[in-house]
């Protein structure tokens, strides 16, 4: 019997020993292993505040500052930390309903009761100078201060981009972002956010039973200092695109100015624009909402992302391209009887001297002889059939960059259209169709669409001589040697370059013929300055047709290329080619002589008028 209770009392102590470890064991974990009760405890004592950096600045090619930042401040709330409080006092100074603080508190809780969380965004200075003095009398509140973006003047919005923030998707797919945080949407901001972010810091806090803080925690041994975004040097001139969104008032369309020699963008006006500082603050929603409802769409990218036919200024893509397969020379002539027939298709033309040389027909544009050029290429009798004959073409005309991205530093890029073969096969068969069956591609009509980039760094490439540098948008990353590689080498087309100054004959004809020459672009003339254009009158079956006009200058050493199109604005020659001569002016002038020229562009409301009829 005695050992029975011998083995038991050793079994009993043998049970309360493991048991007095599983608790060791227990608390060891709790207080040693497992920091999540200790970071609990800390969150009662410490804050911990983020160090929002501020963004890069933005300057022009000039040095002028235009997107900088300035301080606001977010009110944060600790849902666990929050007691009764005088919500007339607080909504006083907030300038909200106590409605707007209980939804506010709400979604605060929901997202969780420990962690701090906006309460209200971007609060200025001046409301939080008064709320700073009373934060004491609302426990559980306090403030976060964050840099905002400034614009010194009210352009290129959709060149410089806006900052919003983050969603879900970006968090999800991004650890660096958190809730509240901003982040680059388009433009600049959005192409270059990994530069001008910068890194996030934060401050670490004692705080007493009140929540206010009594110092730093550990002399600031876990502070992390923020660490500033990279300044960038864009390409813009901001007199010469302050110029182009005056000049485009009223008007919906684009200009592109491109200095030809770098590919580096002096211009990019979309119109309708809008006022980059109109998207910051705690009414951007409402503004963008009003944006976006537009009918005219002035959120809407149009250098990059309107895509139209390039009507009669691709003729000089055809013309250079007749001359590389040899199908016509600069002396080979064409009649024009007020268009070109054959058997029941017909291109009108308008009136002017015949026959014509392709130089002289560059000048008149005459849509005869484009029409001719076009059927030899296609017709080539060193292709089997018409099919190699296209395709030969559409090779060259992919050499000047269309139908595909030209990879600029610009997001939303779109690449434009250029029909393949198999297009035709699939609404004609593959033996259905024929040189004639496409041959409105010869005015750069049909099918053929191209953004006002590509369009501008066709000239681009006309003033070179036969190649393009990948237009760009930023000059200068601070501290850094140059630029991403890929803007500094040049892309050859297909063509010889010693073609092209029959082409460029034919656009300084254009421009500079003499009176009753049949000139179609004199209104772009410059008395001192030699301008290389083509008028261009894109079809428009909804209305109005399109002014185009591309031009470059001075003739010899062109220094600004450019492309203007004019939605709605008729010929070529009416408001296309003067704008685009009047920032020719601005650029290599930096004043305007012809006050006429301007007066005409500035008084003419397209937007207002059309609507009225």
């Amino acid at each position: 019997m005695k050992n029975i209770y011998e083995n038991r009392k050793y079994v009993f102590g043998a049970l309360l020993f493991l048991v007095v470890f599983v608790f060791i064991g227990k608390l060891f974990s709790l207080q040693v292993l497992d920091k999540s009760y200790q970071t609990t405890a800390n969150r009662n004592v410490l804050r911990y505040i983020i160090r929002y950096p501020a963004r890069g600045l933005i300057y022009d090619r000039t040095g002028e500052l235009l997107v900088y930042n300035e301080a606001i401040y977010d009110l944060m709330i600790s849902p666990n930390l929050v007691e009764e409080f005088d919500t007339s006092v607080f909504c006083d100074i907030l300038k909200i309903t106590h409605e707007d603080v209980e939804k506010k508190l709400e979604n605060a809780r929901k997202y969780s009761y420990y962690t701090s969380s906006p309460f209200l965004k971007q609060v200025s200075s001046e409301t939080y100078a008064v709320l700073q003095e009373k934060l004491y009398q609302f426990p559980g509140f306090f403030v976060q201060p964050r840099p905002i973006r400034k614009y010194s003047k009210k352009i290129a919005g959709h060149a410089l981009g806006y900052v919003g923030e983050v969603d879900e998707h970006v968090i999800e797919n991004d650890p660096f972002y958190k809730m509240g945080d901003y982040i680059g949407i388009s433009g600049i901001e959005k192409a270059y956010e990994e530069v001008l972010r910068g890194e996030k810091g934060v401050n670490v806090y004692m705080v007493d039973v009140h929540n206010r803080i009594k110092g730093s925690y550990q002399n600031g041994k876990n502070d992390k200092p923020a660490i500033v975004g990279t300044n960038i040097v864009s390409t813009l001139d901001a007199d010469l695109q302050e110029y182009g969104e005056k000049l485009m008032m009223n008007k919906v369309g684009s200009i592109v100015a491109i200095e030809p020699s770098t590919g580096e963008i002096l211009a990019f006006v979309s119109s309708p624009t809008y006022n980059p500082s109109s998207l910051l603050g705690r009414g951007r929603s409402k503004v963008f909402e009003t944006l976006s409802s537009d009918t005219l769409e002035p959120l809407f990218n149009r250098p990059l992302m309107a895509t139209y036919p390039p009507g009669s200024t691709f003729k000089v893509i055809n013309g250079l391209i007749g001359l590389q397969e040899k199908v016509i020379y600069k002396q080979t002539e064409f009649y024009c009887d007020g268009g070109y027939y054959s058997g029941r298709i017909h291109v009108s033309c308008h009136s002017h001297d015949s026959p014509l040389n392709l130089p002289e027909a560059i000048q008149n544009s005459c849509n005869a002889y484009f029409c001719n050029v076009f059927r030899r290429i296609l017709d080539n009798p060193v292709f089997p059939s018409v099919r190699e004959g296209y395709n030969s073409w559409r090779g060259h005309v992919l050499s000047f960059g269309f139908g595909q991205k030209l990879e600029t530093d610009f997001p939303f890029e779109l690449k434009g259209f250029v029909p393949m073969d198999s297009y035709y096969d699939r609404y004609y068969g593959k033996t259905g169709w024929s040189s004639l069956t496409v041959l409105s591609l010869a005015i750069g009509q049909g099918e053929l669409l191209i953004t006002p980039l590509q369009m501008a760094n066709m000239t681009a490439t006309i003033a070179n001589h036969g190649y393009y540098f990948t237009p760009h948008i930023v000059k200068e990353i601070e501290g850094e040697e140059k630029i991403d590689e890929r803007f500094f080498s040049k892309h050859f087309t297909t063509i010889d370059s010693v073609y092209f100054p029959i082409i460029i004959d034919g656009m300084d004809m254009a421009v500079n013929g003499p009176p009753g020459s049949g000139s179609t672009a004199r209104i772009a003339r410059i008395d001192d300055i030699i301008v290389c254009g083509k008028t261009g009158t894109a079809e428009n079956p909804h209305g109005e047709d399109h002014s185009i006009f591309v031009a470059f200058a001075p003739k010899d050493n062109p220094k600004i290329v450019l492309s203007v199109y004019i939605e709605n604005g008729g010929f070529g020659a009416t408001y296309a080619a003067p704008i685009a001569s009047l920032m020719i002016e601005k650029y290599l002038k930096r004043e305007i002589t012809r006050q006429w020229h301007e007066n005409y562009i500035l008084e003419t409301d397209l937007i207002h008028n059309e609507k009225e009829n």
